[in-house]
């Protein structure tokens, strides 16, 4: 085995499996959704494996669009949104899709 970090991550396998249901989100967007779904994480965390995932080839920057608001730090607001990369190996689980389908009705 080599020395380091293992790349895997089941925080990261998890948000590709719900980006997998979604198609394309913004980062706040898979934290609510994780939040739900899975045991607690940080906002933070959810960054820093999209950050990662992207180096990694598992998301792909969508597009970034500024939104206009009346927001605590200010009137504009930058969500940047993702979609699954060719690295990424989207696994179906009933929980998450049966989470998706109770959000649509």
């Amino acid at each position: 085995m080599g020395r380091g970090r293992p790349i895997g991550s089941p925080i990261r396998q998890r948000m590709v499996n719900i980006l997998g249901i979604m198609k394309r989100a913004h980062g706040y967007q898979l934290f609510k959704a994780y939040r739900d779904l899975f045991p607690k994480v940080t906002l933070r965390v959810i960054y820093y494996h999209l950050k990662k995932g992207v180096a990694i080839g598992e998301f792909v920057l969508d597009k970034v669009e500024k939104e206009k608001g009346d927001y605590s730090w200010g009137g504009e607001a930058e969500k940047i949104y993702y979609v699954l990369g060719k690295e990424a190996k989207p696994v179906k689980e009933k929980h998450i899709e049966s989470y998706f389908h109770k959000k649509q009705l």
